[in-house]
């Protein structure tokens, strides 16, 4: 069909998706430009950015905060693993009883919030068991309490991996003579851990985050965390610059991680491929 003389062409369905494209951006960088142009970025800077108050804050943000806060996610994350671990094959059990306390505990523990559980932790134990010190005291607090939360999740996590081994590799060991437990142990769970490392990676990152609860656990000053350390030097100071490097202090730790357990997750697809 010809286009009638002095009617305007009819655009492609390409050019108007261009055109349409184009219009969203435009739009949002019209709003990221009205919003940069209406800060008061000499408050921003004398506030959040202030770099003699940062330059204050070192050593003692990595020597007590961060270090503080590696201690809380490793023992705690380790703590949960094992937990996890053994909630997984009791959910898998063929013991009723072992079933139902696993699924009990895994209900109970997702579903409360992670602050209930480090203010249980802190002041339910020493009433529950009086006269009972944890290793390591506050520390050793912190670590149960981030491992009693991180047990619940990665038992259905680790789990899923368990479940996604082939059921013919523990068939291959039974037919070798391995018992059930030696074909579990030496078998099936290695390889549900590599399945698994992905999200247990992500599980790792939301620990570390979740550390800064351990403030509710009355920690000194040498034990203090991250957000613990930073929020006192910011009352201290009457400024947030401590704020502000906490924040990247978190973020260094975190984006590679997500990152890594990204890349671990796309190689695992490709190879499934």
């Amino acid at each position: 069909m010809t286009t009638a003389e002095g009617a305007a062409p009819r655009l492609t369905r390409r050019r108007r998706r261009q055109l349409v494209l184009g219009g969203e951006y435009g739009i949002f960088l019209v709003i990221v430009v009205a919003l940069l142009a209406s800060a008061d970025w000499h408050e921003i800077h004398t506030n959040f950015a202030n770099w003699d108050i940062a330059k204050g804050l070192f050593p003692d943000v990595i020597t007590i905060g961060l270090r503080n806060t590696l201690i809380f996610t490793i023992t705690g994350f380790t703590l949960g693993l094992a937990g996890g671990l053994v909630l997984a094959l009791m959910r898998l059990s063929s013991a009723a009883p072992y079933r139902w306390f696993a699924l009990g505990y895994i209900e109970v523990f997702r579903g409360l919030p992670a602050l209930l559980i480090f203010v249980f932790v802190g002041t339910g134990v020493p009433l529950a068991f009086p006269g009972t010190n944890l290793p390591g005291g506050v520390y050793g607090q912190a670590a149960l309490a981030l491992g009693l939360v991180s047990a619940a999740y990665m038992a259905e996590t680790i789990r899923a991996g368990i479940e996604a081994v082939p059921r013919g590799q523990m068939e291959a060991a039974r037919t070798l003579g391995m018992s059930q437990g030696r074909a579990m142990r030496s078998i099936v769970v290695p390889q549900a851990l590599r399945i698994v490392i992905p999200p247990l990676t992500n599980e790792l990152v939301l620990l570390f985050k979740d550390s800064s609860l351990a403030l509710f656990l009355g920690i000194t000053l040498q034990q203090r965390e991250l957000s613990k350390y930073a929020n006192d030097v910011a009352s201290q100071q009457g400024n947030s610059t401590p704020i502000i490097i906490a924040a990247f202090c978190y973020l260094i730790i975190t984006i590679p991680l997500s990152y890594l357990a990204r890349r671990l997750e796309a190689r695992q697809k490709r190879g499934q491929r």
